[in-house]
């Protein structure tokens, strides 16, 4: 068994419960009687996973194939350019899909003909950059091969593990082909993603590999309009490229959509067209629907010495009214819903890679829906922070507060530690589940020795997910 991982500190927070149940009876001390019945019990025992299936099924007109546990269902269109069109947690969907295209499929343009492209919505996968001046762009979006073929979908493996492996047509401009495995478990709510681009030319190649994701912003309440309380979120980079460390590449330079704040850049979604660079380090961005209160975080592996196109690892995009041209060369104003959807594209690239003939680079990406609310703090890997972990002490005890979205079902434990950085003791909290959001407003005793707490998510079957906050001891005047 997992029994922890080092936490920012370095120390290990076991988290094998079972055999710590001893010492707890005697020296932990929540003071409920009510929760110490309940952490004493047979909470600590492994719930087992339901498992997961994958199924066909018809969505929207369209022959999808269903990936689904008692978390999350993932609804796939191979014949939509291998779209993954919509994501549902906990009764909530995610994903924009274009009212205009449902049931409708268009096969890739012919060469010659004229450019068009079919916003059906979902995620899939483009490359970059884009751009017209040569081949070493992509004309795009564009119904080529790459987004709009018919993708062959493979079931790998299902029950404990759902797999499913969707292999695209080859792009004779880009001499790309796109494979991915699109993965969940019966365990959590977390989706894995292992995209594949392969050098089909008889020619070297130098592509990016972009995960494209349109998340729905229209209101719930209300889908005549757009959802006013709705955010994007992604670590900034200290040392950035850019000037502000983000760069408007379309739009208004001033968007006031835009800010950063404790070194995390925030995008307030406003109905206003634009397109932001961001060469975030941070391997993670959120997309929270504050209204609702669901969060996405996507997680990715940066490569410090990676060539980012145009040097950014993550990007969003607002879709609304912007200036245009129309037939005349006379510039108007579209603000007509209908050709400006409510919704927001992130995007997260791979660094840009040669490919000799036949080879292949692989980009892997995760998704964690979880709970949210009106505030959103930072990601962790065990859950998104909506109210960041406090402590107060008293002369009688400690006092724990904080709320969290967590990405696995399981359980919250408080892990203290001595001045030296050595564990001195565990006291499990409660219950968590990822579509439930957890507040925490305990009070526990104060272990022996202990200068520092941190809160940490176990998984059903006693794995250590990581911290939920850290926070230093203090001692009022005349307590030791």
């Amino acid at each position: 068994m997992n029994c922890g991982r080092p936490n920012s500190g370095g120390e290990m927070c076991f988290c094998s419960l079972l055999k710590r149940l001893e010492i707890l009876a005697v020296i932990v001390l929540i003071w409920s009687p009510s929760l110490s019945s309940s952490v004493l019990s047979a909470k600590f025992a492994s719930t087992p996973a339901a498992g997961c299936r994958v199924e066909t099924r018809d969505f929207n007109g369209w022959k999808a194939e269903q990936l689904s546990n008692e978390w999350v269902t993932l609804t796939i269109v191979p014949q939509l350019g291998g779209r993954l069109m919509q994501v549902t947690f906990a009764g909530h969907p995610f994903l924009f899909v274009n009212p205009q295209y449902k049931g409708k499929h268009f096969p890739p343009l012919l060469p010659g003909a004229k450019p068009a492209w079919y916003n059906y919505g979902g995620d899939k996968i483009w490359p970059m950059p884009e751009g017209s001046q040569d081949d070493q762009h992509w004309p795009g979006p564009i119904a080529d091969s790459l987004d709009d073929g018919d993708y062959a979908l493979k079931i790998l493996s299902q029950d404990s593990r759902c797999n499913v492996w969707l292999d695209g047509p080859p792009d004779p401009r880009t001499g790309l082909q796109y494979s991915r495995k699109i993965s969940i478990g019966g365990d959590s709510a977390e989706i894995s993603f292992h995209a594949v681009m392969k050098n089909a030319a008889t020619h070297p190649i130098r592509w990016s590999m972009q995960s494209v994701t349109q998340y729905d912003t229209s209101d719930p309440r209300s889908p005549a309009t757009y959802n006013h309380d709705f955010w994007a979120f992604t670590p900034i980079n200290t040392r950035s490229a850019y000037v502000e460390g983000f760069h408007v590449r379309s739009g208004l330079a001033d968007d006031p959509s835009f800010a950063v704040k404790d070194n995390l850049f925030a995008l307030h979604w406003l109905y206003l067209q634009s397109e932001v660079w961001l060469d975030s380090p941070g391997e993670w961005l959120a997309v929270v629907d504050k209204s609702a209160h669901f969060a996405m975080v996507e997680r990715f592996h940066y490569q410090q010495a990676g060539e980012y196109p145009g040097k950014a690892t993550v990007i969003f995009y607002k879709n609304g009214p912007a200036v245009d041209m129309d037939a005349k060369g006379m510039p108007f104003i579209r603000t007509n819903a209908d050709d400006a959807p409510f919704y927001m594209e992130a995007e997260i690239n791979s660094p840009i890679v040669r490919l000799e003939p036949g080879e292949t680079y692989a980009m892997d990406t995760r998704w964690y829906p979880a709970r949210a609310s009106d505030q959103f703090h930072t990601a962790t890997e065990a859950g998104v922070i909506t109210r960041p972990f406090s402590v107060t002490t008293t002369a009688n005890g400690i006092a724990l507060s904080g709320s969290f979205g967590v990405f696995y079902p399981g359980q919250i434990s408080a892990c203290f530690y001595n001045v030296n950085g050595a564990e001195v003791g565990i006291v499990p909290l409660m219950p968590a589940s990822p579509i439930e959001l957890i507040d925490l407003n305990q009070q526990v005793k104060i272990l022996p020795a202990a200068t520092r707490i941190s809160i940490r998510l176990s998984d059903r079957n006693g794995v250590d997910r990581g911290s939920l906050g850290e926070a230093n001891i203090t001692f009022p005047s005349g307590v030791s």
